[in-house]
């Protein structure tokens, strides 16, 4: 991100290009309102620079005596705005040339068209919101799910910062205590107050193992898994995908082969983002075109999270039945013995020699496959219970800091449970202390802001 004067008032489209009944350009600085003031005619009162805070007005916006478009200008002042600053946000009609000529004339005003994620990097500059309130912010826009979004929100909220913060003071706690000691030896700290400083600690790495325990689960909730069908021809892999999207997205025919390629969706099964992958089913390549419909199967079996294997269960096992068997059996599987509507002749025993988890569905009847939702929340979860408090961490950045912290901690113990000195134990908690700081966003490098923030789009 290039280094602009923090005092710039800056502006952008804030809502998604394209045909909309509305569209938004932002404004944010101290000249925000001033600028208003250039370009907006309100239909009634004063100026821009004169309206309350939270007030909209209608108006239009004025080009050299030509309307550009009619508005409603929403004002909100510093500093109880979304940055901080003074906020100005224009309500055109959502086409793209009414909000680009919008834009360009509050650029040509002295506004500076925004970086991505800089109005709430300024949030977060200007301290209305920490860093991880920062990101949960993205969290939201990208959530895909019911959970995701609510493990955004909780964030948002300071569901994490709160309870970090929370650690970070038991930490300081303690530390204020060594130093004493250490700047007044003849305060020594008794083997009472040596045992209180020994459980506290053993209560923040247990809460900080807490939230990393929950971050495996978390991650899934707000990436997803990546589930892979797979099976011979015409065995109703395209009728399953269709049945877990309850639409015809994939083309189900009784011609064998009728995919060619993969079929990518995205669903919600039990609140877990699973990117699915319906792929070809052909094993033996006639041509150039289904030799690389093979090869891109076969990379995406390689990369699933889960595979569902499917078989006709109203057929023996063909050789390439077995040649999956054989493939697969060593990958997270379920196997889908499907069309159990009709007379079955699969010799199930075989399968259940290679693999756990076997159920029978009718994919074209929809039959058994809230059964097979369960089954795979049932391998997400792992059959274990986490409280929701404990689903917050699902950023990688948060997960080797919370790493970071429970080591220097644990190292701190071990320096107290060995006797050394005070300087000793101080160290390591001073090291979780900062590992905590970096978390939250109290220390930071310009190069992990910018890395943040430029996956952001340009308006929030």
């Amino acid at each position: 991100m290039i280094n602009h004067n923090p005092g710039d008032t800056i502006a952008a489209i804030s809502t998604p290009i394209g045909e909309g009944g509305i569209g938004i350009v932002r404004l944010s600085g101290q000249k925000a309102l001033s600028i208003c003031d250039k370009v907006f005619i309100p239909a009634a009162g004063k100026k821009p620079s004169g309206f309350k805070t939270y007030t909209t007005h209608y108006g239009t916006i004025v080009k050299d005596g030509k309307v550009i478009d009619e508005v409603i200008l929403t004002v909100m002042r510093a500093p109880k705005s979304y940055t901080r600053e003074d906020v100005a946000e224009i309500n055109c009609h959502g086409g793209i040339v009414a909000l680009r000529d919008t834009l360009n004339l509050v650029l040509d005003q002295g506004a500076r068209l925004a970086e991505p994620g800089e109005f709430t990097k300024r949030a977060f500059l200007n301290g209305r919101i920490d860093l991880t309130q920062a990101e949960a912010v993205l969290d939201i826009i990208r959530a895909r799910t019911d959970s995701a979004l609510k493990m955004g929100i909780e964030q948002l909220r300071g569901g994490l910062s709160g309870r970090i913060n929370k650690h970070r003071e038991s930490l300081l706690g303690i530390l204020v205590e060594l130093e004493a000691s250490i700047d007044f030896p003849e305060e020594e700290i008794s083997i009472s107050g040596l045992k209180s400083i020994s459980n506290r600690i053993v209560e923040i790495e247990k809460g900080l193992e807490e939230l990393i325990r929950g971050s495996k689960l978390a991650r899934m909730l707000r990436e997803g898994i990546h589930v892979v069908i797979c099976g011979k021809p015409n065995v109703g892999k395209s009728s399953l995908l269709n049945a877990l999207l309850q639409e015809e997205r994939s083309i189900v025919t009784h011609i064998a082969g009728t995919t060619r390629d993969a079929i990518e969706e995205i669903i919600d099964i039990k609140g877990i983002p699973v990117r699915i992958v319906d792929t070809a089913g052909i094993l033996e390549p006639r041509d150039l075109v289904e030799k690389k419909a093979v090869k891109r199967s076969q990379e995406h079996i390689t990369a699933a999270d889960l595979v569902l294997i499917i078989f006709d269960g109203s057929r023996r096992l063909a050789r390439e039945d077995l040649f999956l068997i054989s493939r697969l059996k060593k990958k997270k599987a379920i196997v889908l013995i499907n069309k159990i509507d009709l007379k079955q002749k699969i010799e199930r025993e075989k399968l259940e020699k290679s693999f756990q988890n076997i159920i029978g569905i009718s994919a074209k009847k929809t039959k058994n496959i809230d059964k097979l939702e369960e089954m795979i929340a049932d391998l997400v979860y792992g059959g274990s219970i986490v409280s929701s408090e404990s689903l917050l961490v699902a950023n990688l950045r948060y997960i080797r800091a919370l790493q970071k912290a429970k080591i220097a901690i644990a190292q701190a113990q071990s320096s107290l449970d060995n006797n050394l000195s005070a300087e000793f134990i101080a160290q390591g908690i001073k090291e979780g202390v900062e590992a905590l700081d970096e978390m939250l966003g109290k220390r930071f490098s310009e190069d992990l802001l910018d890395k943040i923030f430029s996956e952001f789009c340009i308006g929030k």
